[in-house]
C-alpha cells in the first residue's frame, strides 16, 4: 500500500458508476477488501466497481498486450472480485484517459482481461467501444423467481450472461441477491443475469443483476448480450444477411445503441461522465485493506 496520498476520480456511464484509481506504474496494492470498502456507498466513495488505470507494460496480466494497447483496465467488481470486462467501464476508462491528456480524441485501444478493445472518442463526447464477438454456447439455463421460470439465452461477451425475456421487468424482483438458475454447472464462476422486455421494433429495455455487484443502473456487456439474444430471437443474424443490426437498449440509467456487424463485431455507443476527483487517505485505506 502506498504511503502517499492516492488520487481517485468518480465517473459513470449511463449511471453504472465507478471509482477510478490512476496508477500508471502499478504501484498501488489494491486487495479485494480495500476495493470493497472503496466501493461501499456508506463507508467509502461508492461505486458499482473500480477502474484501476495501469500501463499494460507494468501489469503482469497485460504485458503481452502492451504492443497493441498502452493502457490496461484492471477492473474489479464492487465486492473486490476480479472481472474480465465491463463495457460501461471501458467507456469511462477511455473518458478518463482523454480528460487526463493521456490520449487524444479519435481511435485508441484499451487492454482488458477480455482482450484488447478498440475505442473511438467522438467530438461530441460519445464513446463507441468495439466489444468483440459474442459467443453463443448451446447450453442454456432456466432462471426462476417468485414462482415464475424463464429459459435464458447463454451469451458470452468475454464475461458470462444469461438473457431472459419476460413480460414485465417487475418480475425480476428486487435483484438484491442472485436470481436462482439451473443447472449451476453452466456458470461455474457465476453469471450476469438480464431480464428483458420489448419496447418496439429493435428496441428493448432491461434490468440486470451483475455478478459481484447486485443490480446496477447499467451494464454495457449486458446490453450487448441482450441485443444479440434479441436479434437471434427475432431471426436477425448479420453474418448470414450481410446487413448490420442495431438495437436500442434502455437501462435504468440511460440508453445505449448496440450494433452487430456482418463480421460479428459488436459496437456499443454511449456516454461517459467524470463527476468528481480527490484523494484517498492512505492511512484509512491501510486500515480497511486487512
Amino acid at each position: 500500500m502506498s504511503n502517499s496520498q492516492i488520487a481517485f476520480l468518480k465517473g459513470h456511464g449511463t449511471e453504472n458508476d465507478f471509482v477510478i484509481v490512476p496508477d500508471p506504474d502499478n504501484a498501488i496494492d489494491l486487495p479485494a477488501s480495500a476495493v470493497a470498502r472503496l466501493c461501499d456507498r456508506r463507508a467509502g466513495i461508492g461505486g458499482d466497481g473500480l477502474l484501476h488505470v495501469v500501463r499494460s507494460a507494468a501489469h503482469p496480466e497485460a504485458r503481452a498486450m502492451a504492443a497493441e494497447a498502452e493502457w490496461f483496465m484492471d477492473y474489479r467488481n464492487a465486492d473486490g472480485s476480479i472481472a474480465e470486462m465491463c463495457g460501461n467501464g471501458v467507456r469511462v476508462f477511455a473518458g478518463y484517459l482523454q480528460r487526463a491528456g493521456l490520449v487524444e480524441r479519435g481511435d485508441l485501444a484499451v487492454a482488458t482481461r477480455g482482450g484488447v478493445k478498440k475505442v473511438h472518442i467522438a467530438k461530441d463526447g460519445a464513446i463507441t467501444v468495439s466489444m468483440g464477438r459474442a459467443l453463443l454456447p448451446e447450453d442454456g439455463v432456466t432462471v426462476s423467481l417468485d414462482g415464475r421460470s424463464w429459459n435464458a439465452r447463454n451469451v458470452n461477451m468475454g464475461n458470462p450472461h444469461a438473457v431472459a425475456f419476460v413480460d414485465d421487468l417487475a418480475h425480476a424482483g428486487d435483484l438484491l441477491s442472485v436470481p436462482p438458475f439451473s443447472p449451476a454447472a453452466v456458470y461455474p464462476d457465476g453469471v450476469n443475469i438480464e431480464f428483458v422486455v420489448d419496447r418496439g421494433p429493435r428496441h428493448v429495455a432491461m434490468r440486470v443483476h451483475e455478478r459481484g455487484s447486485g443490480e446496477t443502473r447499467s451494464c454495457g456487456t449486458g446490453a450487448c448480450a441482450v441485443a444479440v439474444a434479441a436479434a437471434r430471437r427475432d431471426g436477425a443474424d448479420p453474418a448470414r444477411t450481410g446487413t448490420p443490426v442495431t438495437y436500442t437498449v434502455d437501462l435504468p440509467g440511460g440508453t445505449l445503441l448496440i450494433t452487430e456487424t456482418p463480421d460479428g463485431e459488436i459496437e456499443m455507443t454511449g456516454p461517459a461522465v467524470i463527476v468528481a476527483e480527490g484523494v484517498i487517505d492512505p492511512a484509512w485505506l491501510e486500515t480497511v485493506a486487512g
